[in-house]
């Protein structure tokens, strides 16, 4: 560790922008058309975007929770069906099932990865469940081979939540390359940004044809008589946000290699700290954009750890409390939850009930700093420990 554990490194700011977006937003400006039926961008990020993830079939969408929900309407998820997803995530993975009328069956994580546990996903699928989504958590994939084994002798298709896995790779194959309708979220903290928007990537023509139907109101791209084919609603992205996310994209790998750079620092200073476990990672994840520095502190309790967060947060460190367990907040509960108790979810989910009680996260833009400002988070971290 280096520096005064009392003053705070710098980091670079988030979003970050230059030339390339203000240069995206006047052409998208002087193209005329500021919507994705008549202008260029959107066209243009999606196949970029799907060049980039080794997909053949990209959608653009209003925002990462659209994405799913679209993702999910495409695989046939609705009333009378189940998705199993983990306990361990931001609201948005189970919100997008219960509001096409599906349950939502939240199921265990790793405890050292945070990612969702294939055995115990396999112990919850039945003859209602139309999809297994596994959240790639922090940037981290979740073990997409026992994943595809499940989807495989299950005959449940497979629905990647990959709003913190841009870029990432698994096995020597990028995220389009697993053969599995994938979902994206570019919100303003993610590891691409334009505010808001989101990106679906589909494995073949027919789905991508299908959620484009859905993505704009049934329409297709060539009705000029208002023949709606399908239900669906608008989740267009608009022309300036592409233009933007088209310069996001052409930096997100000189980033990742940065942070893939810092990760290894910070992760061996956070783990001589005593009582601090960083995430860990599985050796198949070839390549992690790390959306999140995870690190446990088993055993602190929900309160003190809020406590140490606060205390980061003054000491200049961008840090947050993890998500909490999906089961603790009442929005899982309004529509869509199993027949199950809290308490009884929380009995079967006992790594999901620890991690969200004792886990923090750095935002990405920690990792972006330079080896000296990184080397002064741990000192940060283990003053705040003991003095909090």
């Amino acid at each position: 560790m280096s520096g005064n554990p009392l003053q705070a490194p710098e980091f670079p700011d988030w979003p970050q922008y230059s030339d390339e977006e203000r240069i995206g937003l006047i052409r998208a400006l002087e193209q005329g058309q500021w919507w994705r039926m008549g202008g260029g961008e959107v066209d243009s990020f999606e196949r970029e975007f799907a060049d980039h993830h080794g997909s053949a079939h990209a959608l653009a969408v209003t925002n990462g929770t659209h994405a799913l929900e679209l993702a999910l309407q495409v695989l046939g998820v609705g009333p009378g069906t189940e998705v199993i997803v983990p306990a361990f995530t931001f609201i948005s993975s189970s919100q997008a099932a219960q509001r096409l009328g599906a349950v939502a069956v939240p199921v265990d994580v790793d405890p050292g990865t945070y990612n969702i546990d294939p055995e115990a996903a396999a112990a919850a699928v039945t003859s209602r469940t139309a999809a297994i989504m596994p959240v790639h958590m922090a940037g981290h994939f979740a073990d997409m081979d026992a994943l595809a084994k499940l989807s495989a002798d299950a005959g449940v298709p497979l629905i990647q939540d990959a709003a913190h896995a841009h870029g990432a790779q698994w096995n020597g194959k990028k995220v389009g390359e697993l053969g599995s309708i994938a979902a994206f979220s570019f919100q303003n903290g993610k590891l691409m940004t334009a505010g808001e928007g989101g990106a679906v990537l589909f494995p073949d023509a027919e789905s991508h044809q299908t959620a484009f139907l859905r993505h704009s109101c049934g329409r297709p791209p060539t009705d000029r008589h208002y023949f709606h084919q399908t239900s669906g609603s608008n989740f267009r992205l608009n022309e300036f946000s592409a233009s933007v996310l088209r310069a996001q994209l052409r930096r997100l790998d000189e980033q990742i290699t940065t942070r893939e750079a810092r990760w290894p620092l910070l992760a061996g200073q956070l783990a001589a700290i005593t009582g601090v476990v960083p995430q860990s990672r599985d050796d198949r994840n070839d390549r992690i954009p790390h959306y999140m520095a995870m690190f446990r502190v088993p055993g602190i309790g929900e309160e003190r750890r809020n406590a140490v967060v606060d205390a980061l947060v003054a000491r200049g460190l961008p840090a947050f409390a993890a998500f909490r367990a999906i089961y603790r907040t009442p929005g899982f509960w309004e529509t869509g939850a199993p027949k199950e108790s809290v308490e009884a979810i929380a009995a079967r989910c006992p790594n999901s009930e620890a991690i969200s009680g004792d886990a923090i996260w750095l935002h990405h833009r920690t990792l972006l700093a330079d080896e000296e400002q990184v080397g002064r988070i741990a000192g940060i971290v283990e003053h705040v420990l003991a003095t909090t």
